[in-house]
C-alpha cells in the first residue's frame, strides 16, 4: 500500500519520543511504501542514517513553521503550542501530496498524546492514531509529596487533559479514528471517551535487532560495589525522591552501595538538597545529561535498574536495562507494568509514599543479598525484550492492524 505517516518527532539513535518515531518508519517502511512528514531539524540525522543504511520505498517530506514563527520554541517551551501550529501546515502539505499520490491509508505516530489533535485525520482515507499516551495519572496520595513546581505541573497537565476532551479537533480526531493505539490502559479507556471506536493498547517503546544485540553483550558490572542505576530526566513525576529515601533505609545493610542518577531537569537541586538531608550524598552520584551511548557505557558498572516513575508511559530505560540482562524495579503502575514482570524484576505496589519507600528498600536488599537472583531475572529480561520489544518483529502487528482497516492494494 501508499502509506503517509505523521511523525514529528522521528530520529535514529535516539531514546525516547525521536526513537520511536524513527522505528515506527522503518518498521512501516519494510512493508509499504511510505511518505513521512516530519521536522526539517530532522533532516540531516535522517539522511546521515540513510548514507549508511538506505531505506528504499521511504520517502521523506520535511515541513517547519516559517522562522519567525520558530524563534520562541526552546527545547520544551511552548512545544505543544508549536506542534499545534505544525499539524495545520502539515495538514496542507499531506492534502497535497494525497492529490498527487493517492494513498490507502495515514498513520500518526508521533507526538504520541492522546489530547492532541492529528489534523490527518481530516484526509479521505483510514486513519490509525498511535500509539498515544497521556491519559496516566499518580496515585492521589503521592501528590501531596511533590514539590511546588511538581504540583503546578500537574495541574497545568490535568487542565490540559480536560481542554483536549473539549477541543472539537480532538474530538474529530478520534471519531475519526479507523483504529487508536493505546499506550496503556489509562489511555485507552480515555481515548473510549473521546469517541474511538477501536482502541488496541499495544507498548510503544521497542528496541531493533541492533540495539538488542549491543546491549545484551554489555558487560556484567566486575567491581566489588553493588550500584543501582536510574536513568531519565529529573522530573517530579519520575519519583527519584522515593528512590533516595529507599536508598537511604538501604544503605543500613550495605553500607558500601552506589546510587547513580544519569539525566537533567528542574528537580535536580531539590535531589541534591535531599541526598545531603538523608546524609547519602557520598554514595550517591549525579552523572546530569549524557549521550545515549555514555548512558549505556554507565549501565555496564551498574548491577539493577531503579525506576520508580508515577506516570511512564513508555519506560524506555525499562527496556533498555533489560536488553542488558538487569533487572528492574519499578512501580506497579502505567507503561513500567507492562514491561517488566515477576520473571524480569520487582514491582512494588504504589499505595503510599510511605509504603513505596519500605518495599523499594526490601526491593534493593533482596536484590544486593542474590546475585544468582539477579542473573535469572536478568537472562528472563532480556529474553522478554527480544521476545515481545524487537521493533524489527512489528510486522505481523503492522499487517494486522492495517488488515483489519484498509483494503490491500
Amino acid at each position: 500500500m501508499k502509506v503517509l505517516v505523521s511523525a514529528y518527532s522521528c530520529e535514529p539513535h535516539k531514546g525516547s519520543e525521536p526513537g520511536l518515531g524513527w522505528n515506527w518508519v522503518r518498521q512501516i517502511g519494510h512493508l509499504h511504501e511510505i511518505w513521512v512528514i516530519t521536522r526539517s531539524n530532522n533532516r540531516k540525522s535522517i539522511e546521515a542514517a540513510n548514507v549508511k543504511e538506505p531505506l528504499p520505498g521511504i520517502h521523506f517530506v520535511y515541513v517547519d513553521l516559517p522562522r519567525w514563527a520558530r524563534f520562541w520554541k526552546k527545547g520544551q517551551r511552548g512545544v505543544h503550542a508549536y506542534y499545534y501550529l505544525w499539524q495545520v501546515c502539515a495538514y496542507f502539505v499531506a492534502r497535497r501530496l494525497q492529490r498527487q499520490i493517492g494513498f490507502d491509508l495515514v498513520h500518526h505516530v508521533t507526538i504520541g498524546i492522546y489530547w492532541m489533535p492529528s489534523l490527518l485525520a481530516l484526509l479521505p482515507m483510514p486513519f490509525v492514531w498511535g500509539p498515544v499516551g497521556g491519559g496516566e495519572s499518580a496515585p492521589p496520595a503521592f501528590k501531596r509529596a511533590h514539590g511546588l513546581r511538581g504540583r503546578a505541573y500537574e495541574a497545568l497537565r490535568d487542565l490540559a487533559r480536560a481542554m483536549g476532551h473539549l477541543d472539537p479537533f480532538v474530538r474529530l480526531t478520534a471519531e475519526r479514528t479507523a483504529m487508536a493505539l493505546s499506550k496503556t490502559v489509562a489511555t485507552q479507556s480515555r481515548l473510549h471517551s473521546l469517541g474511538c471506536r477501536k482502541v488496541r493498547v499495544c507498548p510503544d517503546s521497542g528496541l531493533s535487532s541492533d540495539e538488542i544485540r549491543q546491549l545484551r553483550a554489555l558487560p556484567q558490572n566486575d567491581s566489588n560495589t553493588f550500584r543501582i542505576v536510574s536513568i531519565g530526566n529529573l522530573l517530579h513525576l519520575k519519583g527519584f525522591d522515593l528512590g533516595l529515601k529507599a536508598f537511604q533505609g538501604f544503605l543500613q545493610q550495605f553500607p558500601g552501595a552506589e546510587y547513580w542518577l544519569i539525566g537533567e531537569g528542574p528537580e535536580r537541586k531539590r535531589l541534591e538538597h535531599l541526598t545531603r538531608e538523608l546524609g547519602v550524598a557520598d554514595q550517591v552520584t549525579f552523572w546530569g545529561h549524557m549521550p545515549r551511548s555514555a548512558a549505556l557505557e554507565k549501565l555496564a558498572d551498574c548491577d539493577v535498574l531503579l525506576h520508580p516513575s508515577l506516570h511512564d508511559s513508555a519506560g524506555w530505560a525499562c527496556l533498555e536495562a533489560m536488553a542488558a540482562r538487569r533487572p528492574v524495579i519499578c512501580l506497579d503502575l502505567h507503561g513500567s507494568a507492562l514491561r517488566v514482570t515477576k520473571e524480569t524484576g520487582i514491582r512494588v505496589p504504589a499505595i503510599s509514599p510511605e509504603q513505596v519507600v519500605r518495599d523499594l528498600e526490601t526491593a534493593m536488599s533482596q536484590l544486593a543479598s542474590n546475585h544468582i537472583l539477579r542473573v535469572q531475572l536478568g537472562q528472563a529480561a532480556a529474553e522478554r525484550v527480544e521476545q515481545y520489544f524487537n521493533c524489527d518483529k512489528r510486522g505481523d502487528l503492522l499487517a494486522d492492524i492495517y488488515g483489519q482497516i484498509a483494503p490491500v492494494v
